[in-house]
């Protein structure tokens, strides 16, 4: 097995000049220690944003690992830009003890509040003994007043497990940090909130409406962090159940999570499966697994995150080098790897099978995304977000939403989904006009710290929990047998709507995820089926349409068939890793 720690140091420190570049190095510059570029160079934002300043904890972590492949260990000019980058924190906080990331006034929970706390607590205590005595009294002070916001729970429907996770790392190391019993309790009630988004039964925890292993391998990651803490038999318990229901979104393309979940994230934390390793065989097989993804480029590596979260990415890769141990000599296999099983989460309404070459993945809460592998030749034969169009008034529409009346049916051989297509809520953007209303509106009504909370929900409540059926009932059967998946998806007009075009498969994202969207490679080779100008002028007189398509999954072949007549040939061969 190869020794693959060093992928992780490597990419975290191929994106070192990019970090240092974000922050504003002039010791006499107002902004000095922001690493929110585009506030204090480019000035085309009119608050900082304080998640830039979790930087600091990647620079605290190449300032203490000694490598001979890292050239910022202890180097002085590192030291005075963490000190910097802490005391710009400070200063950027709210009197509640909170801080923006996306709008001013926004007194943000967990992000930014929470995170940030937490990189600052882990960065002031490698430079703790060497920065100017006041600056250390404001850094605590802001470490203070941070951890007891957090402390407070919650108030904004934030409805997110990995921000309940990280809210318990953070106010347990400000308790070990200040000693402030009020901590201590703040944690207990923090965690009591934490624990209300898991799914004992299943293994996953809630990320908005289901399941999203990229973000719970974040949660898995934040109780690696806590165990290292707080080392209690009851957090491995936990992790062990979420580590389990994430080894099945580890393909054997070396990718990982992506469309089928809740958020689309494909993303992989891998600091908690490196902690648990030891404890938790399938952690070490998951987490070697993953860094061969990573190492072969399947993987989100920080150089192509955006400035906002490319320095959590360097963070976290730093402290998986940190804490990796070697791996056991045997490891078991990961799902994807037995020759036959067949899962059903009905909480998730997720299935997962495989047989002889087929790996396959689909997720019936949100309306039926598919995922099919070759095993055999280590490629993706299909990805398949559902359907997706534009109406006539020019709204756009998908099944993939998680709509909880979806009507759902699974069997040992046929999937079945059946609802109405949704309103894609976050296709709308800001227009000057817009954008002064929204900013007049934060500096009056959002000053207040109930007001802000507020308005946070409901714009979460309008960019990623929303659902709007439109008059498009659908039905999505999804159908296995040796060899071959097929998919026949229709449509049914149930009221006055006109439809411009559609699409049914191909790799779409739809709900408002910062961290999502990325491209990968398989991205190039996934087409869906887009209907002609006669066929959406048949649906639209008829009100009905039908699409079968069969997938060969030894060849990744699909054949296509439109209304009721026959299967046709495969429009064109698949290429490896490919869809048409």
């Amino acid at each position: 097995m190869k020794d693959l720690r060093s992928v992780y140091l490597e990419q975290a420190l191929s994106q070192m000049p990019r970090l240092l570049s974000l922050q504003d190095r002039n010791p006499y510059s107002p902004t000095y220690g922001s690493f929110h570029r585009l506030y204090w160079l480019d000035k085309s934002l009119d608050f900082p944003d304080a998640m830039a300043q979790f930087a600091v904890l990647a620079l605290a972590l190449v300032y203490t690992i000694d490598s001979p492949n890292n050239p910022y260990y202890h180097q002085p000019k590192i030291r005075d830009w963490i000190v910097a980058g802490l005391d710009y924190w400070s200063r950027i906080q709210h009197a509640d003890g909170s801080f923006d990331e996306f709008y001013p006034y926004e007194r943000g929970w967990v992000g930014p509040t929470g995170f940030t706390l937490y990189a600052a607590m882990e960065a002031f205590q490698v430079v703790r003994d060497q920065m100017p005595a006041e600056t250390a009294r404001r850094v605590l002070t802001a470490i203070r007043q941070a951890a007891h916001f957090v402390a407070a729970g919650e108030a904004e429907e934030d409805r997110l497990a990995n921000h309940h996770a990280l809210a318990c790392v953070a106010v347990w190391q400000a308790w070990e940090l200040l000693g402030d019993h009020e901590l201590q309790a703040g944690f207990e009630r923090v965690w009591r909130g934490f624990l209300r988004y898991r799914n004992a039964r299943e293994g996953w925890w809630q990320e908005y409406d289901g399941a999203d292993p990229g973000y719970l391998s974040a949660t898995v990651s934040f109780l690696g962090k806590l165990y290292l803490r707080k080392p209690y038999p009851e957090i491995v318990t936990l992790a062990r159940e979420a580590i389990e229901f994430a080894s099945h979104f580890a393909y054997p393309d070396g990718h990982y999570a992506g469309s089928l979940g809740s958020r689309q994230t494909l993303h992989f934390y891998p600091h908690g499966v490196e902690i648990f390793a030891d404890q938790i065989p399938l952690a070490g097989a998951l987490a070697q697994r993953m860094q061969e993804g990573l190492a072969g480029g399947a993987l989100v590596p920080p150089a192509i995150m955006p400035d906002r979260y490319m320095p959590w990415r360097m963070a976290e890769y730093l402290l998986a080098y940190r804490d990796a141990r070697p791996r056991a000599e045997t490891l078991p296999a990961l799902p994807y790897e037995q020759a036959s099983f067949h899962r059903w989460y009905p909480d998730a309404r997720i299935d997962v099978r495989s047989a002889d070459d087929l790996y396959a993945l689909v997720n019936l809460a949100k309306g039926g995304v598919v995922k099919v592998f070759n095993t055999s030749q280590r490629r993706q034969v299909l990805s398949d977000c559902g359907i997706a169009g534009r109406l006539s008034d020019g709204r756009m529409v998908t099944s993939q939403w998680i709509d909880p009346r979806y009507r759902v049916m699974a069997t040992d051989d046929e999937l079945t989904v059946t609802g109405s297509l949704q309103q894609m809520s976050s296709m709308a953007s800001f227009t000057p006009a817009k954008m002064v209303l929204f900013r007049t509106m934060l500096a009056t009504v959002g000053r207040n710290a109930r007001a802000s909370h507020a308005i946070k929900g409901a714009i979460r409540r309008a960019l990623m929990l929303g659902t709007k059926p439109v008059p498009l009932a659908f039905q999505r059967r999804i159908c296995f047998e040796p060899g071959a998946v097929t998919i026949v998806d229709e449509l049914r007009r149930t009221g006055n709507v006109r439809v411009d075009g559609l699409t049914v498969g191909d790799e779409i994202a739809v709900r408002y995820v910062p961290q999502s969207r990325f491209f990968q490679a398989p991205e190039l080779d996934t087409h869906g089926y887009t209907l002609s100008s006669e066929e959406l002028a048949d649906l639209n007189t008829t009100g009905r349409a039908r699409i079968t398509r069969r997938v060969d999954v030894a060849t990744g072949e699909i054949a296509v068939q439109v209304g009721a007549g026959p299967i046709s040939a495969a429009r064109r061969p698949i290429g490896a890793g490919a869809n048409s």
